[in-house]
């Protein structure tokens, strides 16, 4: 499960907690964990989806800081102990990507979590060319992949508007270009990522996000979990959470057989 909630979850955090609990992901992967630097947060949300205490289920990835000073944490629970974590926060990278390594019915399975740059394709596109220099290409296609996160990137794969240039621009949206531009995902696919939520939908919603003014906002989607050619295979279905309230974003789940 992946999840943007937006701020650190603020006054929300109950909502998320009851959010995540009723989902009770094996893994669950959280973008925007600000203000989590002392682990209470992290805590409650592990005992919140079942995982025990401690290291080996929970990682919070320091960010890199915004002009601001903001840090855009990522956060990683998991109910299975992690055989290996590693944060990887380089320049290139607006907020940092959490590695890990867990077992999958005694296979290794590699995760990725991240939170891509908000503003620019072309950001966008050289962190996820920085991304895959972290994946083997002979290794992705062999083995157990996924890549789960907030991309704040658009597919083409999903059914936007034919006029969607036009909607975008109404609702003053420019981050994905004007037209869109769909580089970042064209790029992950090209390598062999499979969108969980294209191959097997529960349902036909899609979008995890309304964006832009009031009265022009556009249904986008920018939350994925993406996975190597062999995992997509085991893939039994994914869908979108509807969070209501408690976050800016809609949640994203794939449940692998």
């Amino acid at each position: 499960m992946t999840f943007n909630i937006l701020s650190g979850g603020e006054d929300r955090f109950e909502a998320i907690l009851t959010i995540v609990a009723a989902a009770r992901p094996d893994l669950l992967v959280l973008q925007e964990c600000v203000g989590w630097e002392d682990g209470a947060r992290l805590r409650a949300v592990a005992e919140a989806v079942g995982a025990p205490p401690g290291e080996r289920h929970a990682v919070l990835g320091s960010a890199n800081p915004r002009p601001s000073g903001r840090r855009n944490h990522v956060g990683v629970v998991s109910r299975a102990p992690l055989v290996k974590a590693r944060v990887h926060a380089p320049e290139v990278l607006a907020h940092c990507l959490v590695e890990l390594e867990l077992s999958l019915a005694g296979e290794p399975l590699l995760v990725l979590g991240t939170h891509l740059n908000a503003g620019s394709e072309d950001r966008r596109l050289a962190e996820a060319r920085w991304l895959l220099s972290l994946v083997p290409p002979a290794r992705f296609a062999a083995g157990l992949w996924a890549l789960a996160g907030d991309l704040n990137a658009i597919s083409r794969r999903d059914p936007y508007p034919a006029d969607l240039d036009a909607r975008l621009a109404a609702a003053g949206i420019e981050k994905y270009g004007s037209p869109p531009r769909f580089d970042t995902m064209d790029t992950l696919e090209a390598f062999g990522w499979t969108d969980a939520l294209r191959l097997r939908p529960r349902s036909p919603r899609w979008a995890t996000a309304l964006r832009g003014r009031a009265g022009a906002q556009v249904e986008t989607r920018t939350d994925y979990v993406l996975l190597s050619p062999r995992l997509s295979g085991r893939l039994a279905l994914a869908e979108v959470i509807d969070v209501g309230a408690a976050s800016d974003h809609h949640a994203v789940v794939a449940e692998i057989a």
